[in-house]
């Protein structure tokens, strides 16, 4: 489980592609600071398994779903990815609950600065769009952020000048691939609401009547 809070940005020192999968070593001093074998960090929000470790840099494996699923497959040695550790019990909660389970992907369409924030409209697909809500939360490559502004095809979120500088969307551009998480809880809701189960009263339908 993590937060959505990147801690590092990370440099892609190595990939070893194979015909669905793909194993990829990752520079980062602080991320390896209390790394152990079959630690999980998030890499670009993509939940992924220590498997080697130096004093330096850190390897994963990346199975297929997660290949086919995410932008991990368009890394290129050089590039940066935002890395968060899993959450410890006794640490703080800054974000929100967030898997590692990307759903989907969205495309950069718009960055514009605002005052102190920047603003990035990202395309989605209505599959995703329905998971998001006005004010609610979603992960982009791993970071935790608010919702200011969501249309079927499309959402909005903004960025302070801590998480513009510190992580990977500060840095990417329009039409850049992003890794999408919708709200863990929003989740789990919808797929209970969709099922209409026989025992059950509560629907879309129901709760839409009553004012929700």
């Amino acid at each position: 489980m993590f937060t959505g809070i990147v801690e590092d940005l990370g440099k892609v020192k190595a990939i070893k592609s194979a015909t669905n999968s793909m194993q990829l070593t990752i520079e980062s001093r602080k991320i390896l600071e209390d790394v152990h074998l079959g630690d999980s960090i998030a890499v670009n929000g993509v939940c992924l398994t220590v498997i080697s470790f130096s004093n330096s840099q850190f390897t994963v494996d990346v199975m297929p779903e997660s290949v086919k699923a995410t932008n991990i497959q368009s890394l290129q040695i050089g590039q940066y990815v935002n890395l968060e550790r899993a959450m410890p019990a006794n640490g703080r909660f800054g974000g929100h609950f967030v898997s590692g389970h990307v759903d989907g992907t969205g495309v950069i369409l718009r960055k514009r600065k605002i005052a102190n924030a920047v603003y990035v409209d990202i395309g989605i697909s209505r599959e995703l769009s329905k998971f998001c809500m006005l004010k609610g939360s979603v992960t982009i490559d791993g970071i935790s952020l608010t919702i200011f502004d969501v249309k079927p095809t499309q959402l909005t979120v903004s960025l302070i000048p801590h998480t513009f500088d510190l992580t990977l969307l500060g840095i990417k551009k329009e039409h850049d691939v992003v890794n999408i998480e919708n709200d863990l809880l929003g989740k789990y809701v919808i797929n209970h609401l969709e099922r209409k189960q026989e025992n059950s009263t509560i629907t879309m339908d129901f709760l839409n009547e009553n004012g929700f």
